[in-house]
């Protein structure tokens, strides 16, 4: 037979989830909503800045990736 200790462990562990899914339920983000204003007043030309750029700068650095002791003698 169950102690009264056990049923309330049971008891805390169930409401914790279902006190997570109601909350999550009732406080929802609500969804966001596009502004078409904003679309029509910026418009920028991709091709356009591909075309324009001749040399654009370029990050260089010592890949080090596979470095390491691969030794078979550990």
């Amino acid at each position: 037979m169950m102690s009264v200790r056990a049923h309330h462990v049971i008891a805390v562990v169930a409401a914790v989830p279902a006190g997570v899914g109601l909350k999550a339920f009732f406080f929802a983000a609500p969804a966001a909503e596009a502004d078409s204003r904003l679309g029509e007043a910026v418009r920028v030309d991709i091709s356009q800045i591909h075309q324009s750029s001749q040399n654009p700068p370029v990050q260089r650095f010592h890949d080090m990736t596979l470095v390491g002791d691969f030794s078979a003698g550990d």
